[in-house]
């Protein structure tokens, strides 16, 4: 490691240990998860709330809690028991933004099929994922297949199209939670290694990773994401992802000021 990748990682890790604490969290979809103790429920409670992270937090937040609470405490447990039918009807009047209670109970649907083929989420993920990949991202096209097909999610605001080349940065925020295990990101997917992961790329992490030279690319798209990503595996070789939540703490947390953090990164790199 150079000593400009490694002044960088200092000044990453500060912030990491400063921030990357669980009071920091809220307000955060990721919150829900830290009320399922079992993985098998945190990885479905996990997909729908990145599902539905889009838009103002405060209506993600109220809007999951609404999807959550005819689940009960056990939401696998649900989902293994409901018919398709009882799915859509507990469904029918839920409304996020654009995304429908039918769009969001063939998504439940598609789950349910994943469980009963490959007895978890996990491990319908796990099976597209090939050893010599070097990212999860043909797992990550495999794994929306499998829960797309026989539906209307195709036309979906909750599952990417993954072949278009977006960032796909829903499902990549819902592998960082399941997948990494730390003081904020609770885990629970044991078969998956944090190293393949791709950065949850939307226009904050886009502008920091441009600000830290680690891409030039204009569009927030995949290619855009695989250099920012590519450029942090060179810091945290086997944890690529780790500074994800603490750099998104900037415009949150009042005391945080982005372009003093930048400045003073950049200042580290020409002083080496």
């Amino acid at each position: 490691m150079d000593r400009s990748v490694a002044k960088l990682r200092k000044a990453l890790d500060t912030l990491y240990e400063r921030y990357n604490r669980r009071e920091f969290v809220h307000p955060d979809p990721l919150e829900f998860l830290y009320e399922y103790d079992e993985p098998a429920d945190r990885e479905i409670v996990g997909l729908l709330a990145a599902s539905l992270a889009y838009g103002r937090v405060a209506q993600i937040l109220r809007n999951i809690r609404q999807l959550l609470e005819p689940m009960g405490p056990s939401p696998r447990r649900f989902l293994v028991r409901a018919s398709p039918a009882e799915l859509h009807e507990t469904l029918a009047t839920f409304k996020h933004r654009w995304t429908t209670g039918r769009e969001v109970a063939e998504l439940l649907a598609g789950m349910r099929r994943a469980l009963e083929q490959h007895g978890s989420l996990q491990r319908a993920f796990v099976s597209g994922l090939g050893g010599q990949d070097e990212t999860v991202q043909q797992a990550v096209e495999r794994f929306v297949e499998q829960l797309r097909a026989g539906s209307v999610l195709s036309r979906s605001s909750l599952l990417p199209v993954v072949q278009a080349g977006g960032a796909c940065k829903r499902v990549h925020l819902f592998l960082r939670w399941m997948v990494r295990r730390d003081a904020v990101d609770p885990g629970g997917w044991q078969e998956v290694p944090p190293a393949k992961l791709i950065v949850p790329l939307d226009t904050h992490m886009h502008r920091i990773g441009a600000a830290l030279g680690m891409c030039s690319r204009k569009p927030a798209d995949l290619l855009t994401a695989l250099a920012i990503t590519a450029a942090f595996r060179e810091i945290q070789p086997e944890d690529p992802v780790r500074y994800d939540f603490t750099l998104t703490r900037f415009g949150i947390r009042a005391e945080l000021d982005e372009r003093e953090f930048l400045s003073r990164c950049k200042s580290l790199a020409c002083n080496t």
